[in-house]
């Protein structure tokens, strides 16, 4: 395996053309870095037979204390390769410089050079891991709440995302569920109480694909997974090829300890009808420690409870 590089910034307050600088300067000594027109930024640092291709907003990385593409330092630890493909706004890498460079990299041979190649991203990144995944048949793709497309014709439905709807998803590198199509696996993360979330993982139909349900995670499951813990853990079977339903479902028990999601499964509770179950769900948080919102439902629960003639959880006669 190969030793870890020191990828961390110290500077705290490095100015954008500084920290670009820097990025640059990582890139020239272990891979490359590369300005992608106007919109778009890749950084490459080579480490081992294995390639980890990340999709990001490139603001979110430079709000990062840590100001390095997704994984960086998991994935140095892993011994495995990075590309990180940082995108300057909410662009979808609708982009023709960004299907020049990917066609570059394919008919170059970059992707051959490695044993094992893995496109991962979220929501926008999910998307874009999923569409130029076409570029390496026989990658993985690791895809959570990705869009399928936001072509209006074809998803009409979909009205989050206004600011994208001008850009172009039938030229190459188009739709997400087709690309995907030549990948050796996709792993698809999604809840599927979420509605659009749902109805874009239901456009992926190929049978390579492996769908785990994530539910009462909204659409930030990427940022549910680090805080319960398990995304390392997550990525790393979808590399190695381990990860399946029952062993997602075992790590994903982890939620119960995940104030968020208890949060969201306490909203999902009709307090009138189950008050007894709301009172449940509140004692389990409460004995993690304070949670005002939790207490607040809880004691309406229980005087619902007693005025029904019924003992709340924890009480005895």
């Amino acid at each position: 395996m190969t030793a870890a590089l020191d990828l961390s910034f110290t500077e705290q307050e490095l100015t954008r053309d500084a920290w670009g600088a820097e990025l640059r300067a990582l890139g020239d000594t272990h891979g490359f870095y590369e300005e992608i027109g106007d919109e778009h930024t890749a950084l490459f640092v080579k480490s081992g037979k294995t390639l980890i291709i990340s999709f990001e907003n490139l603001d979110h990385v430079y709000e990062d204390g840590n100001r390095l593409p997704w994984g960086f330092e998991f994935v140095q630890k892993q011994g495995w390769s990075i590309l990180g493909m940082m995108a300057h706004g909410w662009t979808w890498y609708r982009d023709e410089d960004v299907f020049a460079f990917f066609n570059r990299l394919r008919d170059e041979g970059f992707f051959a050079q490695f044993d094992r190649v893995v496109f991962y991203g979220a929501s926008m990144g999910g998307y874009a891991a999923c569409a130029f995944s076409v570029a390496c048949p026989g990658a993985t793709v690791v895809a959570i709440s990705p869009q399928a497309s936001l072509d209006r014709d074809l998803c009409s439905w979909e009205r989050r995302y206004r600011a994208v709807w001008s850009r172009d998803f039938n030229s190459q590198y188009g739709y997400a569920p087709e690309m995907s199509a030549k990948a050796a696996h996709v792993y698809l993360f999604y809840d599927p109480l979420e509605p659009p979330d749902a109805m874009h993982a239901a456009l992926f139909q190929n049978p390579n694909v492996t769908k785990f349900k994530c539910r009462f995670q909204g659409h930030r499951i990427a940022s549910g997974l680090v805080n319960m813990g398990i995304l390392k853990q997550v990525v790393r079977g979808c590399v190695n090829g381990s990860l399946d339903r029952q062993t997602f479902y075992k790590l994903l028990r982890a939620r119960r300890n995940f104030k968020r999601y208890m949060r969201e499964l306490m909203l999902r509770i009709d307090e009138k009808k189950h008050p007894m179950r709301v009172s449940i769900v509140a004692n389990h948080v409460l004995a993690q420690g304070r949670a005002p919102v939790f207490r607040r439902k809880k004691n309406a629960a229980d005087r619902l409870l007693r005025k029904r003639g019924q003992i709340p959880p924890g009480e005895f006669l």
